[in-house]
């Protein structure tokens, strides 16, 4: 009944993008695509499984990275790498609040958006933005962007009783504590970016839309508001729909010898059956939370299609960093070197791009600005560390390369620089520890083998590459050389 109602809404403005349509200039030509971009938040690899429209109507009329990865497993850096297409260690933010990071860390003025509009796109963002944005001046626009509906800090993280900027404008849509269906923040954002798109399109000029729901993050506790059960918590119509979900268990899950890990992992306990119930509600929720994304998927792709904008959207799927839930006894959250928080799902659909493809070449976010900038005919105002994906989606046996793994150096906390290349992961830690997993042998990465002397060169020369990347800027970032297997 609800997915139905959803349909109604859907419907209609997709009914008011054929009247824009008709309305639109004859002869209008648009000579470059417009670009779509969804960043959900926390989501991991294995949740696709749950989103049928994001699996039928772009990987399976799109291309696919399997091994896509981001530099710097957390909300606000890794949002501000796919802003610049730099790396953290470049662009400056090193955390989600000061001093090391924060929305205001960001040089606002030279970001994507900004490179965007200079190159005749009109801009558009809806949801989540950098964490703290809103909390010193939440009518701030930030540069670069037309229309904008940007969720303040802290009420980004509730489904309901969240407040948006709305071009300078402050609105409240409903209470934390009151579950009204038609308020639920998804929802919301998906009905904007379907009335953006009904207004833009069709146009002579392209556009670009960034669409950011919470989800799957987990919400902010308020008083009145019952997260034991789902956090988040899924749209109304959603909830229980998972229910028979139960906690996937990988070989590194609740992993028994840790003696390879640093201390943080080491000094964790054994999961218990109760800290497992635990994570299985809180996947509940997750997954049930990005049914309403899947739904927001399905009606921004009907609503460009009923615009006749389709064929000429560029449309990017992805998250910001993984999320733990179990594996190396760790129940939940990002930041770490494993694969779980690292890995993040990145589907591109649109032209240029090969239909129902799978690619395994290394991608990761810093890719991201400079396969716009590549689609749109644009130029970034200062040096990329990534590339384009485009070149990489039509020759998938590209030159492999190395992507910068950091959380620092910072002043709040321990911090870490690695690289996770195709076959490796190595971490130095501020601690002095180290990690090393090979990853064709170990992909579960239960046994990490930098004391081991058979991976010795393989230490040696993957520390030397460490050493020229953790301060790369622009080309040298995209330079790999090959790096030796262990001795038998």
């Amino acid at each position: 009944m609800s997915r139905s109602r959803l349909a109604c809404t859907a419907l209609t403005l997709v009914t008011v993008a054929g009247l824009t349509a008709a309305a639109a200039p004859a002869g209008a030509v648009q000579a470059k695509p417009n670009v779509v971009v969804i960043m959900v938040d926390d989501m991991n690899v294995s949740a696709l499984a749950h989103m049928p429209a994001v699996r039928s109507m772009l990987a399976d009329q799109g291309t696919s990275f399997d091994n896509s990865v981001v530099s710097y497993s957390l909300c606000c850096p890794s949002r501000s790498t796919f802003l610049t297409g730099q790396y953290a260690h470049n662009h400056g933010v090193l955390g989600n609040a000061p001093p090391d990071g924060g929305f205001a860390k960001l040089r606002a003025g030279q970001t994507l958006p900004v490179w965007l509009s200079r190159a005749g796109y009109q801009t558009a963002h809806i949801g989540k933005f950098l964490n703290g944005y809103g909390t010193a001046n939440p009518t701030q626009v930030p540069p670069g962007w037309d229309e904008w509906y940007g969720s303040t800090d802290p009420s980004t993280y509730s489904m309901w009783g969240y407040t948006l900027n709305e071009n300078g404008t402050l609105r409240t849509y409903g209470s934390p504590a009151v579950e009204d269906p038609g308020l639920y923040q998804t929802d919301v954002y998906a009905t904007k970016a379907m009335d953006y798109i009904a207004r833009r399109a069709p146009s002579a000029q392209p556009f670009f839309l960034s669409f950011a729901p919470l989800a799957p993050h987990g919400e902010r506790a308020v008083s009145g508001v019952d997260l034991s059960q789902r956090n988040p918590r899924p749209a109304p119509r959603h909830r229980g729909d998972l229910e028979s979900v139960t906690v996937p268990k990988p070989p590194s899950y609740n992993e028994a010898d840790v003696s390879d890990k640093p201390a943080t992992v080491r000094n964790r306990p054994r999961i218990t059956p109760v800290a497992e119930e635990r994570i299985e509600a809180r996947l509940k929720g997750r997954l049930e939370s990005l049914l309403a994304v899947d739904d927001a998927v399905g009606s921004i792709v009907s609503a460009l299609r009923a615009a006749g904008e389709l064929d000429r959207t560029v449309i990017v799927f992805t998250s910001d960093n993984g999320w733990m839930q179990g594996e190396h006894r760790i129940p939940s959250g990002k930041i770490v070197p494993y694969e779980e928080s690292l890995r993040v799902p990145l589907i591109i659909r649109g032209p240029g791009v090969p239909i129902g493809e799978r690619v395994s070449t290394i991608a990761a976010n810093i890719d991201l600005a400079p396969t716009i900038l590549d689609v749109a005919d644009a130029t970034a105002a200062l040096p990329v560390d990534g590339r384009s994906l485009i070149p990489i989606a039509n020759d998938p046996g590209s030159l492999p390369r190395g992507i910068v793994i950091e959380t620092g150096p910072k002043r709040n906390g321990p911090w870490y620089a690695g690289l996770r290349a195709p076959r490796w992961t190595y971490v130095e830690h501020s601690t002095g520890e180290r990690e090393l997993y090979d990853l064709q042998r170990d992909p579960y990465q239960l046994t990490s083998v930098h004391d081991d002397p058979r991976y010795a060169a393989t230490r040696q020369a993957l520390a030397n590459r460490l050493a020229t990347l953790r301060t790369c800027s622009g080309d040298p970032c995209r330079q790999w050389v090959p790096v030796p297997g262990p001795q038998p």
